[in-house]
């Protein structure tokens, strides 16, 4: 099932050697493990609804174990500081839903585990 890992990042509070370092290299970081990425900052966007003070990444794994692979690899790890210096935020990493998924059983499951008084 594919995995993402999501960003919501500040933008930079200075935009140095180590911001372009990090991002010429993250690349390499991502191939072995099957990762690209899907949003990189969202220059054009529309919040719908709330707030979203930040740049969105998203990056697009073919697994959650392929997806902590990588973040906890000696070459990302290598990395984060180089970002996380300049360019506070928030990461996640998140299963994606299976082909097919049907968000109506899943308001039905939560239902009969409530007693259906939800």
């Amino acid at each position: 099932m594919t995995a993402y890992a999501l960003a919501n990042l500040s933008p930079p509070t200075v935009l140095d050697e180590e911001v372009f370092t990090y991002m010429e290299r993250i690349q390499a970081t991502l191939d072995p493990f099957g990762g690209r990425f899907l949003v990189h900052g969202a220059p054009e966007r529309e919040v719908r609804e709330g707030e979203w003070p930040g740049a969105l990444v998203m990056i697009g794994f073919p697994s959650m174990e392929r997806a902590r692979g990588w973040y906890d690899s000696a070459a990302y790890q290598e990395l984060i500081p180089l970002r996380t210096r300049h360019i506070p935020g928030a990461v996640l990493l998140i299963d994606g839903v299976a082909p097919g998924y049907d968000p109506a059983a899943t308001a039905a499951m939560l239902r009969a585990a409530s007693g259906g008084t939800a």
